[in-house]
């Protein structure tokens, strides 16, 4: 008798616990692959962005200029132009009203930093549940496979003599869950090392603006003294 080895055959033919880990892995994927995507575009964007900045940044210009042109889109802001809008804000309130550069200095730092660790937070959204689903997915659909062999065995006892077409089908539909776990949880890993490795380097340069920006405001605050 030839039986139905489709991949479809048996996922519908599994045990109803198999089922529901199967369900539950397909489930966590599609999330998975949704956090990627959105996750790429974030990152990517964050990129383009910090790029053109230090471009303008750096060119020469007027701060104050700079600082206006960012301000009108201050809606749409993020990484290190939120950083920057942050920095000049405090620096130029604080301008007006402090008289001592070291306290205009630490004060508009303290600000920076605090716009700094929003940014990378921002950037880290989502990164720990795709190290949750890399780290335990395949454990899931091991369950998954461990409950439906035992299934398998368990419909055996009151055979008289035991085939192998008779476990193999069994067998199989058990060992489908530990391979959606496995298609759940590898994407999931490669995307975390890769993200985790762009948000550290954006993060170096926030850092890094951060630390000039300061020197840059720290010349102009001793310069008025």
């Amino acid at each position: 008798m030839n039986t139905d080895m489709s991949f479809l055959h048996l996922i519908t033919q599994a045990s109803f616990v198999v089922q529901c880990v199967m369900a539950l892995l397909l489930i966590v994927s599609i999330a998975s692959w949704l956090f990627i995507v959105q996750k790429i575009r974030m990152l990517s964007e964050a990129k383009r962005q910090a790029n053109n900045f230090e471009e303008a940044f750096w060119s020469g210009g007027d701060l104050r200029e700079l600082y206006t042109a960012v301000n009108e889109r201050a809606g749409s802001l993020s990484g290190v132009e939120r950083i920057f809008e942050a920095g000049f804000a405090e620096y130029a309130r604080l301008s007006r009203t402090q008289k001592s550069p070291e306290r205009i200095v630490e004060t508009t730092q303290r600000v920076m930093k605090v716009a700094l660790s929003r940014e990378i937070d921002r950037l880290e959204t989502h990164l720990n549940f795709l190290a949750t689903v890399g780290s335990t997915s395949p454990y899931v659909g091991l369950f998954g496979t461990v409950w439906g062999i035992m299934n398998s065995f368990r419909g055996l006892a009151n055979v008289q003599q035991a085939t192998l077409s008779m476990v193999a089908p069994g067998i199989s539909e058990a060992l489908v869950a530990t391979a959606i776990g496995l298609f759940a949880a590898i994407p999931a890993v490669v995307a975390y090392n890769r993200f985790t490795n762009v948000v550290e380097r954006l993060a170096n340069r926030y850092e890094n603006f951060v630390d000039e920006f300061s020197t840059l405001i720290q010349r102009q605050a001793f310069a008025k003294e």
